[in-house]
């Protein structure tokens, strides 16, 4: 369509030309006093120029169409990355199995929740106060060798007593075993409060 375009603006300037043309000669023969061949010259000039009217309104229809056919294609293109990315979103929703299969997967993980909250309560019903004391110690302790934090003896702290410095009294069995009784009644609380919430 464009080549016929083109070949249309190529008429249209020769037929330019040729009115051009004419009109010389119409001038040159009534210069001449030949007013028959000065009319002739007047008429071919007037018959191209209709021809140029009509090339004028087939270039106009020409372009027209040029700019619908240009239009339907940015169209066509437009029409064909809606369909791929309709296609794109339909495979990632089979992948994820639809609604149905996120609901599922929700109502999956729900029941694994749950499950794991049996064997948890399950396992703190078993096990005797004493029995918790032993593993909550032994946390620590294996958060202290993570840490790099030793368990050694508390060493003897210094008071200072007027201008001279005392050590501090050395703690008996039973301050040792009374703050080991006091730490497990604290933990007994906090297993209480856990399981009332």
């Amino acid at each position: 369509m464009k080549n016929q375009r083109d070949k249309l603006r190529q008429y249209q300037k020769r037929i330019t030309v040729i009115t051009t043309r004419e009109t010389e000669i119409a001038r040159e023969c009534l210069a001449k006093g030949d007013k028959a061949k000065a009319l002739l010259a007047l008429r071919r000039k007037k018959y191209q120029e209709s021809l140029l009217t009509k090339t004028d309104s087939q270039l106009e229809q020409l372009e027209k169409l040029t700019s619908s056919v240009e239009f339907a294609l940015v169209q066509k293109d437009v029409v064909f990355g809606l369909q791929q990315g309709t296609q794109v979103l339909n495979m990632i929703h089979k992948e994820m199995g639809g609604l149905e299969g996120v609901e599922k997967m929700m109502a999956d993980t729900e029941e694994a929740r749950r499950y794991q909250e049996e064997i948890s309560e399950a396992l703190a019903g078993q096990m005797s106060n004493e029995d918790e004391d032993e593993v909550e110690d032994e946390l620590e302790a294996m958060e202290r060798e993570m840490t790099g934090v030793s368990a050694l003896p508390d060493a003897p702290n210094k008071t200072i007593v007027g201008e001279g410095i005392l050590p501090e009294v050395p703690r008996t069995e039973l301050e040792i075993e009374q703050e080991k009784i006091q730490k497990q009644k604290e933990r007994a609380r906090q297993r209480r409060v856990a399981l009332e919430a």
